[in-house]
């Protein structure tokens, strides 16, 4: 059986269920064998131990990785939590950007006479019974047949002719609002170019993958600039996220597998396509950034740390996730560096919204200090009793966190610099999304593409602005010219883009 293929929940589930009991099954048998051969060879018994531990640790963890929850909070006790009401359900969700049409309902003819004593029912001006109701208006399609009127003088030496609408290259069939529609639906909101495809001919467009993929990409040409704006415009904040995804290459003569890499600051997101996860690739995604890079432990970001002019800081998400994954073998160590862990992110939760440097200075020099210089002791002295469990959770939790602990660091002295790089994981999640739904790329010129539309859409997530309206209006400057000067995400306010 080919499971690979295979969409049957409850086959899957008893394919699993047979794995699993097959692979418990192998794990004994490992450790009987493990057990014979190191009694042949005279070993101490406790090593033996500390080996056989390690290998349920394994078996553990690939439980835990097939049917475990993925969510890394930590269980609460129940006693410890308040007793709730049931919630009956909730009122009805605001719409104030909705228009309001008003439909009035009107008695039959036949029934505007009173029950009582007969007479004719009037009508009471200004009188009627509300209520509201959402619905929705059908998307149609339609052609619309530009006439461009000619005009010539009576000396016969003149003719001119009106002008026609703006279109993304002459002779093009499709407007300008259909590629931005085109783009949105793809790199929004993840739907493939085929799904559109089949959308469109239930409401009555006939057209192909093939068409739509020329729109998007004619507006790429238009607007290519724009992201090189963007990305500049990153670079130039003192503290950026980055980060990186695999991206699929659909067509093999294209490489493989290539990588989104991300870079982002509080208010926008750029995306750039390459073809490996070298050093070379996070050079030319920072292009010579001056500043610090907030990133997890990949040895990409720390070697630009040292030969180069960027500050690296860690992330404390990922030295958490580390203790977190190994907490059910370890649950005293592991719950130990969780809670001082979480005493470094209470701190930072006590900091109101918005600029408050100085009060989050003040905090990290009264409390974080200290958190942070307890952690580094503990981790210093157990690790050193922990040589012998190399392969276990803990170990390689305690040992990244000891290796990276210089930019782990970073934050107390930088109260701009956040704990973690949560930011970038965020910003990265449309193309994780994009990637589930459309699979990858064909070319690397698909990829450049979609890189350049997941800049413009994260960008416009981040400063809440309607990414459709945005890019139309982009695409309108930089056809007339004006491009250069048409203002970034980051620099309109949210409702001069608002649909």
């Amino acid at each position: 059986m080919d499971l690979s293929r295979e969409r049957d929940p409850e086959i899957l589930r008893q394919a699993a269920l047979i794995l699993e009991r097959e692979n418990e099954r192998l794990v004994k048998r490992a450790l009987e064998l493990q057990r014979e051969i190191e009694r042949l060879k005279g070993s101490d018994p406790e090593a033996l131990v500390l080996k056989l531990q390690i290998l349920e640790e394994q078996l553990s963890r690939s439980r835990q990785e097939m049917f475990g929850r993925s969510s890394e909070k930590l269980a609460r006790e129940a006693a410890s939590l308040p007793d709730r009401k049931p919630q009956k359900g909730h009122g009805p969700t605001p719409q104030p950007e909705l228009p309001i049409v008003e439909q009035v309902h009107l008695l039959d003819e036949a029934d505007r006479t009173c029950p009582k004593c007969g007479g004719d029912l009037q009508v009471w001006e200004n009188q009627y019974e509300e209520s509201d109701e959402i619905t929705v208006i059908e998307r149609k399609f339609h052609i619309t047949r530009h006439k461009r009127q000619k005009y010539r003088c009576s000396c016969q030496s003149c003719v001119e002719t009106a002008p026609g609408p703006l279109k993304l290259f002459d002779g093009a069939r499709y407007s300008i609002d259909f590629a931005v529609d085109v783009a949105v639906a793809k790199y929004a909101d993840h739907s493939p170019l085929e799904r559109q495809v089949k959308m469109m001919e239930r409401e009555g467009l006939k057209t192909t993958s093939q068409s739509l993929w020329d729109q998007t990409h004619a507006l790429y040409q238009v607007l290519n600039s724009l992201g090189d704006r963007i990305h500049q415009a990153v670079l130039s904040s003192p503290v950026v996220f980055a980060d990186e995804t695999p991206w699929r290459m659909l067509v093999k003569k294209e490489g493989g597998n290539w990588y989104i890499w991300g870079v982002a600051s509080d208010k926008l997101a750029c995306y750039r396509a390459f073809d490996s996860r070298s050093k070379k690739a996070a050079e030319d995604l920072l292009s010579g950034y001056r500043g610090t890079v907030v990133a997890d432990g990949y040895s990409a970001y720390g070697s630009l740390a040292r030969d180069g002019p960027v500050t690296l800081a860690g992330c404390w998400t990922h030295a958490r996730r580390y203790f977190f994954e190994a907490k059910d073998n370890y649950p005293a160590e592991c719950g130990w560096f969780l809670e001082k862990i979480g005493e470094l992110y209470a701190a930072e939760g006590l900091v109101p919204a918005g600029d408050n440097l100085e009060l989050r200075r003040k905090l990290r020099e009264e409390r974080s200090w200290a958190v942070v210089d307890e952690i580094h002791r503990h981790a210093t002295s157990l690790i050193s009793d922990l040589r012998t469990l190399r392969g276990s959770g803990l170990f390689k939790a305690l040992q990244y966190l000891l290796n990276q602990w210089g930019p782990l660091t970073v934050f107390l002295g930088e109260p701009n610099v956040p704990l973690d790089n949560n930011a970038a994981e965020r910003a990265l999640r449309g193309v994780v999304l994009g990637r589930k739904n459309h699979l990858g790329s064909k070319s690397s010129r698909g990829a450049s593409v979609t890189a350049f539309f997941y800049t413009i859409m994260e960008s416009c997530k981040l400063c809440g602005i309607d990414p459709r309206q945005y890019l139309r209006n982009a695409a309108c400057a930089y056809l007339t010219g004006h491009g250069d000067t048409f203002p970034l995400p980051g620099h309109l306010p949210p409702e001069s883009t608002t649909a």
